[in-house]
């Protein structure tokens, strides 16, 4: 793994591999709508829209006072070095072996402890849509980029999303909208 961070990109979106902190936090979102800009994945010919996604990290949210410990137990537990963002020095971070999954440390200001989960998706709108249908609940919008949102038991999670192309059958779910 490289020794900086900031020039890591995930495979996903090609941004750096990191989030602000309390992305859980505010008001709750209204709906996103027919944004164009936030629909990533084109049109088929037919007229059908298809979209992929895949659960893609596990991001464990840590009070100040825990977070060493906690970054310790971690690094040691998966035997990898989570290093530090640079930009985003709240978050340490590492891909998991075999590129597929990739873990996240952050550093809360305030909350307890939890873990959430990141789901990528190359059409948030669809994908947001889709995870609504099922008893998911919108949360806000962060920095204009992804969806914080939570599942029907209340738990968080959000929805990253990631360039055209860089999902497809073989790497993720395909949903046919």
């Amino acid at each position: 793994m490289p020794p900086d961070w900031e020039h890591v990109r995930t495979p996903c979106t090609n941004r750096p591999f990191a989030e602000p902190a309390a992305v859980c936090a505010g008001p709750p979102m209204p709906p996103l709508g027919r944004n164009p800009a936030l629909r990533m994945t084109p049109i088929q010919e037919d007229g059908d829209m298809t979209h992929y996604s895949r659960l893609y990290k596990v991001v464990i949210d840590v009070p100040e006072g825990d977070h060493d410990k906690e970054m310790t137990f971690w690094q040691e537990a998966t035997g990898q070095t989570l290093t530090q963002f640079e930009r985003y020095p709240e978050y340490h971070g590492a891909f998991l072996p075999g590129d597929v999954f990739a873990l996240l440390v952050q550093r809360l200001g305030t909350g307890p402890a939890r873990v959430h989960l990141d789901i990528h998706t190359d059409d948030l709108e669809a994908e947001t849509a889709r995870l609504e249908a099922l008893g998911a609940r919108r949360l806000r919008l962060v920095n204009d980029h992804w969806c914080v949102m939570e599942d029907p038991a209340g738990l968080p999670f959000c929805v990253i999303p990631q360039p055209p192309g860089s999902l497809n059958d073989q790497n993720a779910q395909r949903w046919d909208d």
